[in-house]
């Protein structure tokens, strides 16, 4: 029977050109959809991937070192399953890849949590044999040196900055011989460390029996002075000189101490800037002597010629011991001009700029804040800097001038306090409801907390890639291990770097206060550096137990974060000097009354209650003053009895200028602080640059 045809075409002959014709396009198909696939094989593994594409890797990718990332980083996600995250990492200790030595870490970890003693003690001489000089090799030191002393010796000389050897050294037995040896390694390499500060001070007891010299004596009294102990300090000198070093750091602390105190440190920095002109501590210490807002004259003329010649703090006192704004203005324009990189004349500009401000001297606070320019300012000061300037120009009547400067400011800076104010002088910026719940719980835990990773960028590679992979605490060990002989890095490169691993391992006291030590130095940033500096300043930490506030007491979750943040750096176990406790900074008498009851120490600290109650007390100011927030915040600091008698008309007139008249410093800052952590938190979306290094949103 013959075949059917169609336009001169049998069906068979039609099939067949279709399979001819359809063969390139297929390949096509596969070829793209091959590449699709590999792209998505060759994606590094980051903590953004999902778990099932973690576990799609870990089963069936064709690199053996893919699969070893895989199943770290889901056993850094199973941390709760001991069992499961032995299985992922089982027989992934292979090879000389420096990623083995810490897959050899947890599996000896993940043993010791199992109770498995035998294969711990396998896993931690297989890791210190096969790789003595990884930083991981630390805690294989630390835990066999437990019966080997002699690994302990070799822990404190090969690693001494490694959180295992700090470790190690407070640990070290009062009684024991070793003991100031181990204080001594805690003096140089960690005196901030849990336990440190008891070992330095039975150290400087037992000095001299233990036949300690001179420099021990220092070393022991520079750690106390970095502890804020500067009475410890100088009582372990005995008499002893001081090196300029241990001068400075003895001086600086007894300077925040009672009055006899600061005219001990004064005459211990004031020694050291005449014996010791030329050394870098000088510049310090002449720094220090020169930074009340009024020094003392007599101080800063007993400094040496030179050094006050090349000291621009020496400078910029000499400039406010004039008549501020009205001063000698030729004078301040000129260390404005010659020092405008040195953070001595940054904050020289705004003492005098804020000055003319407040007594409504419009061109000379235009003058003064067009003295210093932008790119020379870190972004925090630059940011407040446009600000003012644009509301100088507006009070002279400039209009159109001042709000091309207030949109350059809202397009080109992170949200912040002045991002905030500017987007209200240009007709914008409106709060929503704050006494009300956020959003539904889905949407805080899923929208506003999206699951986003940055890389670290430390410089090290094995230590960012030990972030990649989600072992922030192999990171940080790493990272710490690698400094130089110090607590706090000087850089402030390295401190942003610092900041966020301490954050990522739960340390967010330090981390966050290492973050803005940073922000305040760091120039020339391009925009992705800004943002992402500005990003790890506003973390969405413990977010369930602010969800839970915010439903209950009907306050918007961001109020209590930007409370929370300013507050406790997100620490819950934190008190302050005057008794105020846990996350929120709740004086126990306010929150007694608040939860309507007795409250111990430990209840008031858990982070839920302290949370529900901080919000409960926010819904009362909020509400005593009518919804607004710059008088709640005030009185959440200062106390509402305070904030009434500062209430003006120029709180609604010029808020700005009503903040800055603030007669508590503390709450001053205090209420500009929360108040650009509130406009950060509720920022929609993430901030994105384009190719001109602006902000757009």
């Amino acid at each position: 029977m013959p075949s059917v045809s169609g336009r001169g075409l049998t069906a068979q002959h039609s099939r067949g050109l279709l399979l001819l014709a359809g063969t390139p396009l297929l390949t096509v198909a596969l070829v793209l959809g091959g590449q699709t696939v590999m792209r998505r094989l060759h994606t590094p593994i980051t903590p953004s991937l999902s778990s099932a594409d973690l576990w799609t890797r870990y089963r069936w990718s064709i690199n053996p070192s893919e699969r070893r990332e895989a199943a770290l980083s889901l056993a850094a996600r199973s941390a709760d399953s001991a069992e499961r995250s032995q299985r992922l990492l089982a027989n992934q200790g292979w090879g000389n890849d420096p990623i083995a030595a810490v897959t050899l870490k947890q599996q000896a970890l993940i043993a010791a949590k199992l109770g498995q003693p035998s294969e711990e003690q396998k896993r931690w001489q297989d890791l210190l044999q096969r790789f003595p000089e990884s930083a991981a090799s630390a805690d294989a030191r630390y835990q066999l040196g437990q019966t080997n002393p002699r690994l302990h010796a070799d822990l404190f000389r090969q690693q001494p900055g490694h959180p295992a050897a700090l470790a190690a050294a407070a640990e070290t037995k009062t009684e024991s011989p070793k003991q100031a040896l181990a204080a001594l390694h805690l003096a140089r390499w960690g005196a901030r460390w849990p336990g440190a500060a008891s070992q330095l001070r039975e150290a400087c007891n037992r000095i001299s029996g233990d036949g300690l010299n001179q420099d021990d004596r220092l070393t022991l009294a520079q750690g106390l002075a970095s502890l804020g102990d500067g009475s410890a300090a100088e009582a372990c000198l005995q008499g002893t000189p001081t090196t300029p070093a241990s001068a400075l750091a003895i001086g600086r602390i007894l300077l925040r101490g009672t009055a006899e105190q600061q005219e001990r440190g004064t005459q211990h920095l004031l020694e050291l800037a005449i014996n010791h002109p030329d050394d870098p501590a000088a510049l310090e210490a002449a720094a220090l002597l020169s930074e009340p807002l009024k020094p003392d004259p007599t101080l800063l003329d007993a400094l040496p010629q030179a050094l006050q010649q090349r000291s621009a703090d020496v400078a910029a006192a000499r400039v406010r011991l004039g008549d501020g704004a009205n001063g000698d203005w030729a004078n301040a324009m000129s260390v404005l001009k010659r020092w405008p990189t040195n953070p001595a004349a940054w904050q020289l500009q705004w003492d005098l700029a804020r000055e003319a401000l407040l007594n409504d001297q419009w061109t000379t606070a235009e003058a003064l804040l067009n003295a210093i320019p932008s790119a020379d300012l870190p972004e925090p000061l630059a940011a407040r800097q446009q600000f003012w300037l644009g509301l100088a120009l507006a009070k002279q009547d400039q209009t159109a001038q001042a709000k091309n400067v207030w949109e350059t400011l809202v397009k080109t800076h992170p949200r912040s306090y002045y991002t905030w104010r500017a987007e209200v002088r240009l007709g914008r910026g409106d709060l929503p409801d704050l006494n009300q719940a956020s959003a539904s719980r889905s949407a805080a835990l899923g929208e506003s907390f999206p699951s986003h990773w940055e890389p670290l960028k430390s410089g090290d590679p094995f230590v960012d890639r030990l972030w990649r992979l989600g072992q922030t605490q192999e990171a940080w060990e790493t990272w710490r291990n690698q400094q130089p002989r110090s607590d706090q890095p000087s850089n402030p490169e390295q401190k942003l770097v610092e900041g966020r691993l301490r954050i990522a391992v739960g340390d967010a006291w330090t981390g966050l206060s290492r973050l803005w030590r940073a922000s305040l130095r760091l120039v020339n940033q391009t925009c992705e550096e800004q943002q992402l500096l500005h990003r790890s300043q506003h973390p969405h930490l413990l977010p369930e137990v602010f969800e839970t506030a915010s439903q209950t007491e009907a306050v918007r979750r961001e109020l209590l974060m930007a409370i929370a943040k300013q507050e406790s750096r997100f620490s819950p176990g934190v008190s302050s000097p005057v008794g105020a406790i846990g996350l929120l900074q709740l004086m126990p008498a306010t929150a007694e009354e608040l939860a309507g009851g007795t409250l111990s120490s430990d209840e008031l600290r858990e982070p839920t209650r302290n949370a529900k109650l901080g919000a409960r007390y926010l819904a009362q100011l909020l509400e005593q003053w009518q919804g607004n927030i710059v008088l709640a915040i005030a009185s959440y600091n200062a106390g509402p009895g305070a904030t009434s008698q500062w209430v003006t008309p120029l709180l609604e007139k010029d808020p700005e200028l009503w903040v800055e008249r603030i007669p508590y410093p503390e709450t001053r800052l205090y209420t500009k602080k929360v108040l650009g952590n509130l406009w950060a938190y509720l920022g929609s979306g993430r901030d994105r640059c384009d190719s001109g290094s602006q902000r757009v949103r």
